[in-house]
C-alpha cells in the first residue's frame, strides 16, 4: 500500500540488518506499528525487538532468523571515510553479497539495498540523478557501495531476488550520530571546522521522510530493480546546517575554512589520533563530503513511487533540539 500507511497489510515479517543503528531500528519501529512482525541482526543482540547477534561476514550465525520473511531491508555497512580499502570491500561488497544469500534462501520477496548519495562521488557540478555513470575514486567509502550496487543489481537482473536500491542523503534526526550527536561533541570539545569556508552543499533528510520513501520504494511494483535517491527538498550550505547546531549551544556558527586548509589540518589530526589508538573520521575524505558544490534530484521517486519530503528542515531541527534536551547534549 503506497500512500499515508507505508508498510500496513503489504509485508507480514521484515528482516533488518543493521537493526541496532539509528536507520535500521527507525525502520523497526515503523513496520512494527504497522502490524508487521519484525527482526533483524546486527553485532549486538537486543531481545526486545528479535536482533540477533550475527556478522555479515559469517552469515550462518544469522541466517535462520531470516526465515519466513517476505521483506529483507539490508542497512548494515561499515560506514567510515578512514577505513582501509579492504574491511570496506569485506563489509559493503562481500557482505552484501552474503545477505543476498540469505535472503534467497529465506525466500524473501524483495530486498532492499541501502547505499548513499555518496556513490556519486564529489565532484559534480550540478544537481545529479540516477541516471549519471558512477565511477570509483579510490575513495573506500564510496568505491565499496557502488560495487555493492552492482552485486544488488545482478542479483535482480539474474532473477535471484526483486531488488530495490535507496540512496539516501544526509539523514538526520533525534539519535542521529553523524550528523547530531558527533557534530555537538566536535563543537563543546572545540575541534569543529567546516571546507570550502562553510559553503559546500548539505542535502539533509529527515529521517521520518526517508523511512517513507524506502517504504514505497519497498512496496511499490514499480520499484522493483530501481534505483532512487532520496532527500529532502530544502537545498543549503553546510554552514547553515551546522549553524543550527552551533545556535543550539549558544555559539554564533560552525568555524570555516578554505578546503585545501581544511584537508592538510584533518589529515594532521586525524592521523594522530589514529596513530594514538583513537578512532577519527577526521581527513581529506571526510572533507570532500563537505565541500560539495551541488546535490541530488529527487525527481523519479516523485515519479515512480509518490516520494515528497514533508518535514522542513526548521521543523526537523526543532525536533533535534528538544530530544537533544532530553538528552541533556545541550
Amino acid at each position: 500500500m503506497i500512500g499515508g500507511k507505508p508498510g500496513q497489510g503489504v509485508f507480514r515479517k521484515v528482516f533488518v540488518t543493521g537493526g541496532n543503528g539509528f536507520i535500521g531500528r527507525a525502520l523497526m519501529r515503523l513496520y512494527r506499528e504497522r502490524g508487521a512482525e519484525v527482526c533483524g541482526m546486527d553485532l549486538l543482540a537486543d531481545q526486545g525487538w528479535n536482533v540477533v547477534a550475527g556478522d555479515l561476514i559469517e552469515p550462518a550465525s544469522w541466517q535462520s532468523a531470516a526465515n519466513g520473511c517476505d521483506l529483507m531491508i539490508h542497512t548494515a555497512a561499515l560506514v567510515s571515510n578512514t577505513s582501509s580499502m579492504l574491511d570496506s570491500w569485506r563489509a559493503n561488497v562481500l557482505g552484501t553479497r552474503h545477505a543476498l544469500d540469505v535472503a534467497v534462501a529465506a525466500g524473501v520477496r524483495r530486498f532492499v539495498h541501502m547505499s548513499s548519495v555518496a556513490v556519486f562521488g564529489f565532484e559534480h557540478e550540478s544537481d545529479v540523478d540516477e541516471k549519471v555513470p558512477l565511477r570509483p575514486i579510490g575513495h573506500p567509502y564510496v568505491d565499496s557501495k557502488i560495487a555493492s550496487e552492482h552485486t544488488v543489481l545482478m542479483a535482480h537482473t539474474s532473477g535471484e531476488i526483486e531488488c530495490t536500491i535507496v540512496r539516501p542523503g544526509n539523514v538526520y534526526g533525534p539519535a542521529s550520530r553523524p550528523w547530531v550527536v558527533l557534530p555537538l561533541e566536535i563543537l563543546k570539545a572545540g575541534r569543529s571546522l567546516l571546507p570550502a569556508r562553510g559553503q559546500g552543499i548539505f542535502s539533509p533528510v529527515y529521517i521520518d521522510d526517508l523511512l517513507d520513501g524506502i517504504a514505497r520504494a519497498a512496496e511499490s511494483p514499480a520499484g522493483a530493480g530501481q534505483v532512487f535517491n532520496l532527500t529532502g527538498t530544502e537545498k543549503l550550505t553546510c554552514a547553515e546546517y551546522f549553524g543550527y547546531l552551533a545556535r543550539m549551544l549558544g555559539k554564533r556558527r560552525f568555524p570555516s575554512i578554505p578546503t585545501g586548509l581544511a584537508n592538510v589540518v584533518t589529515d594532521v589530526l586525524g592521523g594522530a589520533t589514529r596513530m594514538l589508538g583513537r578512532p577519527s573520521e577526521l581527513g581529506r575524505n571526510t572533507m570532500c563530503g563537505l565541500a560539495l558544490r551541488a546535490g541530488f534530484s529527487i525527481e523519479k521517486a516523485r515519479r515512480l513511487i509518490g516520494y515528497e519530503p514533508r518535514v522542513t528542515l526548521a521543523g526537523g531541527m526543532a525536533r533535534v533540539e528538544r530530544w537533544c534536551r532530553e538528552q541533556r547534549l545541550i
